[in-house]
């Protein structure tokens, strides 16, 4: 029996399995997200080793890192084997990456297609329990002048002020416009609301010469575009 449970430890594993002398010896990219997190966490328990617990985690979220970074700790600790530290350890470094993906983000400064604004906003509203709206504001040549939050709401909706919106391009200098909002539920099918509130936008700015390019709906790692569907 004591056999059986050794082989639980990482200790006991030939050093080409081992996940931290793998990523010194051959880099981090050959390792896979279980092993990468086995070595946040650092040990198992005694019926599992760490990197079998980090596969248990990662089956829980579908195996999605982005659904991951979105436990809290608390739920992280509900699995056996997860203490607070260990718990902390792996928001820590997800939330390094999701910071490591926005600062990415201050690189995109001409918007060229709807995947370019996808890049630049996801970042910042994708992975949201809640849900927000953000106008995205460019001039001439498409490049980004400013984004802003407009407004922040549950898990229902958001409150849109369409004079605040064109205000801000007015002062901005702006001439061209990308809404955006993420629907927390996953889904990507426009609402009529989102409708509705797209066509008010682009009544209201095409009295001032701004054009609304499009309107982004996110969620999940995915996005729609109002201009590809040619609903704008």
């Amino acid at each position: 029996m004591q056999e059986k449970l050794a082989s639980f430890s990482i200790k006991n594993w030939a050093d080409d399995d081992k996940p931290r002398e793998k990523l010194v010896q051959k880099g981090s990219f050959v390792l896979s997200d279980a092993e990468l997190i086995a070595i946040l966490i650092g040990s198992g328990s005694r019926n599992e080793s760490a990197v079998e617990l980090s596969k248990r985690i990662l089956a829980s979220v579908d195996h999605n890192l982005n659904e991951l970074g979105k436990l809290s700790v608390n739920q992280l600790m509900r699995f056996k084997g997860i203490g607070e530290a260990k718990a902390v350890s792996i928001a820590a470094a997800l939330e390094v990456g999701r910071r490591r993906r926005l600062e990415n983000t201050s690189k995109i400064i001409k918007i060229q297609s709807s995947h370019d604004a996808y890049e630049l906003l996801y970042p910042l509203i994708g992975e949201l329990p809640h849900e927000e709206f953000w106008i995205v504001y460019l001039n001439n040549s498409n490049k980004v002048v400013h984004k802003a939050q407009l407004s922040k709401g549950g898990i229902t909706g958001t409150l849109v002020d369409v004079r605040l919106v064109l205000r801000q391009a007015l002062e901005l200098g702006a001439v061209g416009i990308i809404l955006a909002h993420n629907h927390p539920s996953g889904t990507l099918k426009p609402s009529m609301a989102d409708k509705q509130l797209t066509e008010k936008l682009k009544t209201a700015s095409e009295a001032l010469d701004i054009k609304i390019l499009d309107h982004l709906i996110l969620a999940r790692n995915q996005y729609v575009s109002f201009a590809d569907k040619g609903i704008l």
